[in-house]
């Protein structure tokens, strides 16, 4: 059997090739997920609101948000009751379990589960962002400017007090001034 090797002359000029195509297919990729995240981003704040318009969805928000917290409570403790189960077996080297009641409980959190997802999705489509879950965090774009900020409300709130920078988050909220409320009446 005749071993072939290739002339150096070939291989050097593949090698720049392979190089420039791999930086080729690089810069590609890099685009391409820069162009997912700014769609994605313009997705996100395709819908702004003004402080009324926020205002006036809250008691539906509210009502959608409640639910899926409720939701989320009943999946925590059935995954709570299934882990002190499955602890108890394990320690006990095997038990008696009413395998009925069990899977009762898993249908409930599956239900449940679907519930909270539903309310989230529900809450997403109008624009608004679920922040939180466990204390009920909604934040609403809202232009102001040529900037953008997030008016934010918490449950248990009266109305929407509060604002922060897209970059802030919770811990950046501070009440809306006038020049707020005076660049919404300007827009409307």
């Amino acid at each position: 059997m005749i071993i072939r090797k290739r002339p150096r002359e070939k291989l050097l000029r593949r090698v720049p090739r392979y190089w420039s195509d791999l930086r080729e297919h690089r810069r590609r990729v890099i685009e391409r997920q820069t162009e997912q995240t700014l769609a994605r981003l313009e997705l996100d704040m395709a819908r702004t609101f003004t402080v009324a318009e926020a205002e006036t969805l809250l008691p539906v928000l509210e009502s959608l948000l409640r639910s899926a917290i409720e939701a989320k409570t009943l999946i925590e403790e059935v995954e709570a009751e299934q882990q002190e189960l499955a602890n108890r077996i394990f320690l006990n080297g095997g038990t008696r379990v009413d395998v009925v009641a069990v899977a009762r409980r898993r249908v409930e959190r599956d239900k449940a589960l679907q519930r909270a997802k539903d309310a989230v999705a529900e809450i997403d489509a109008t624009g608004v962002q679920v922040k939180d879950l466990d204390i009920g965090l909604l934040d609403f774009p809202c232009i102001v400017g040529e900037e953008i900020i997030l008016l934010c409300w918490k449950l248990g709130e009266k109305g929407i007090t509060h604002w922060h920078g897209t970059e802030e988050g919770f811990a950046g909220r501070k009440p809306i001034d006038e020049r707020i409320l005076r660049d919404q009446r300007k827009s409307n």
